[in-house]
Parts: C-alpha cells; structure tokens; sequence
C-alpha cells in the first residue's frame, strides 16, 4: 500500500504500488486497548502477528501519522475522527 503520491494531506488515496520503502509506504499498527500480558496460545496470529479479537488502527509512518480509512470505495488516509472505521 502506497499513499498516492507521497502527500502527505487529508483524504489522499492509497494505492498498490511497487515497493520502495518510502515513509508513504510504511505503516504502524496501533492497538486501541491497553498493552496486555503476554499472549496466551491462541491469542496471536503468528501467520500475520496480530492479536486476535483486540482493535486496532493502522497509521502511515508520514509526519502526520493519519489514519487509514475507507470513505466510499476508496482507502485513504485521514486524521483521527474519533469513528470506528
């Protein structure tokens, strides 16, 4: 995932892009809840190192650090709304 362009602004899109390790493709998985103890077997996805049932977001590793968001039906990304999506 690439945030189109490398811009850095509100609503920008994202797109599939061939991998070039730029701040406008690198993202950060932030979990909602506080951290817990260690998992329990079962509790993390080792296929894909999640947690299992705890929420999250996923923020671009830009400056701003927005969020990605789905407005319609397309993937972008946006500041912190407060909204579950």
């Amino acid at each position: 995932m690439d945030v189109s362009g490398g811009n850095d602004r509100e609503n920008q899109n994202i797109i599939l892009w061939n991998k070039h390790n730029g701040l406008n493709q690198q993202w950060d998985i932030v979990y909602v809840d506080e951290m817990k103890p260690e998992p329990k077997k079962g509790e993390l996805n080792t296929d894909f190192n999640l947690y299992v049932e705890r929420p999250f977001y996923i923020s671009t590793a830009m400056a701003s650090g927005r969020f990605l968001d789905v407005v319609g039906n397309n993937m972008v990304i946006k500041t912190r709304n407060g909204f579950d999506s």
